[in-house]
């Protein structure tokens, strides 16, 4: 006869006494819900209601008109641009990099992993210098490109590499936990069942971290229609050439040109918001996938 040992399940009361062991006072759960709220507040919703209110502060006609001007349509245009080639870019790298990191060993991997993070830990100036240095007039390439009539820096060629560098991070750190987590056997499933591996990717890969590559994407594109260091440094400050929105909303605050700065900030605003609501979206639909599929 064999003993069977087994531990006694918690009664009801020692499960209310381990429930307010752990759990906080009222008193304190109000004091940090009020000093989040008191945060957000301060640093986030002022700032924000404020850009609008100076946005709107001369009217309707004066905001539109911020907009319809010239060098304001020509900033908005190259920030669209920039964002339209470094963010597909950006797109390819990341997949990439994310499925080269997570589903096979090679060498130098460890260094991959360091340079994707590398944006992260050079400021975006420096990131501008040093595409001067290199492309710039006295730089490495720059007489081979003065000599070829093509120009990198003080041109859309410099910014669209100022924005691709700051922004490349973004959609493999978004996949490589997320592909690491999945593991590789539903890949080695399918080459054993006779996918090829572009198969294997489209059909296996890719919907399984859906989500995350498009959530990347959405910080990506964010990030590079907001960019303002690495962009500063290498577009020369053309009016009507060279400036991204960013730039341009420094050019009119500059200028004392307030109600046009604020109009062009609060578009920039209302991208960031949109950009948030989108995140939050990729996040809801995530999780309900998730849901859904255990």
């Amino acid at each position: 006869m064999s003993a069977v040992i087994s531990h006694p399940l918690p009664t009801y009361g020692a499960k209310i006494a381990q429930s307010r062991a752990i759990a906080e006072s009222a008193w304190l759960r109000w004091l940090l819900i009020g000093t989040a709220l008191a945060f957000l507040g301060l640093f986030l919703f002022v700032p924000l209601a404020a850009v609008f209110t100076e946005a709107l502060r001369k009217g309707w006609d004066a905001y539109l008109a911020a907009f319809t001007e010239a060098d304001a349509l020509s900033a908005i245009k190259l920030t669209l641009t920039a964002s339209l080639i470094a963010v597909p870019l950006n797109l390819v790298f990341g997949v990439a990099a994310a499925w080269a990191i997570a589903k096979f060993d090679f060498k130098g991997k460890s260094v991959l992993i360091t340079l994707i993070d590398l944006p992260f830990a050079v400021s975006p100036v420096i990131a501008g210098l040093i595409y001067v240095l290199v492309f710039g007039l006295q730089g490495w390439f720059g007489s081979w490109l003065s000599d070829h009539d093509f120009k990198v820096i003080f041109a859309i060629p410099g910014i669209v590499l100022a924005t691709i560098f700051v922004t490349f991070p973004f959609v493999a750190r978004e996949l490589i936990p997320l592909m690491e987590a999945q593991g590789k056997e539903e890949e080695e499933a399918a080459i054993v069942l006779g996918a090829s591996g572009w198969q294997t990717f489209w059909r296996v890969t890719l919907p399984n971290v859906k989500w995350g590559l498009l959530y990347g994407v959405i910080l990506s594109n964010a990030r590079a229609m907001g960019e303002f260091g690495a962009v500063s440094v290498v577009s020369g400050h053309i009016r009507g050439m060279t400036n991204t929105l960013p730039l341009h909303v420094e050019i009119l605050y500059n200028e004392y040109n307030y109600a046009a700065a604020f109009a062009c900030a609060s578009l920039l605003a209302l991208l960031a918001l949109v950009t948030l609501a989108l995140k939050t979206l990729v996040e809801w639909q995530a999780t309900r996938a998730a849901v859904t599929a255990e």
